[in-house]
């Protein structure tokens, strides 16, 4: 019912987000301060959903170094922490904050800790994987570290699935462009 009403809505020229990129999105970060999604503007951003007890939580490691390398040339990447796969994420937000600087030395930025699927979904999210939405592709959430890319407009590219490292030729690529 929900994507009959959102076609409907969409065929009349109307959005449920009114976003038609992450521009208008403002979400809170780890230390609780609202963090407005426009101060991107311009930058390539990597919206990585993650988790601190999961098998894939060493791609921190490599998240970082990408994000070193690269983060001169207009490219950031954003943290957000989740509990919806097996509850690997069930720290508080400042036991996961520790966790990253302590194990992995994240400097890159890292958001509260929120949902990426269910019915408690964060609103950007539910933008990043719905077509509907975000205009390009339905690209629901698989696991921990799925990695959507947004471009220098705030325009959803693509994604990487979770088991894709953060040096995937397509992240490169895409980085490259």
């Amino acid at each position: 019912m929900k994507t009959l009403i959102a076609t409907f809505l969409l065929l009349l020229g109307f959005s449920l987000s009114g976003q038609d990129n992450i521009y208008d999105f403002t979400v809170t970060d780890i230390s609780g301060s609202e963090f407005q999604m426009r101060t991107l503007k311009g930058k390539k951003v990597l919206i990585v959903n993650t988790a601190s007890e999961c098998g894939l939580t060493p791609q921190y490691e490599g998240l970082e170094k990408l994000y070193q390398e690269y983060k001169e040339e207009d490219f950031i990447i954003i943290g957000f922490p989740a509990n919806n796969f097996k509850k690997q994420e069930p720290g508080s937000n400042e036991e996961i904050a520790e966790f990253c600087q302590k194990n992995y030395g994240v400097s890159f930025p890292m958001m509260a800790k929120i949902s990426v699927k269910g019915k408690d979904i964060h609103p950007l999210y539910e933008w990043l994987t719905n077509k509907e939405l975000n205009g390009v592709m339905d690209a629901e959430v698989r696991w921990n570290f799925q990695k959507f890319m947004i471009d220098e407009n705030g325009k959803f590219v693509d994604v990487a699935y979770p088991r894709e490292k953060p040096y995937s030729k397509k992240i490169i690529s895409w980085l490259s462009e």
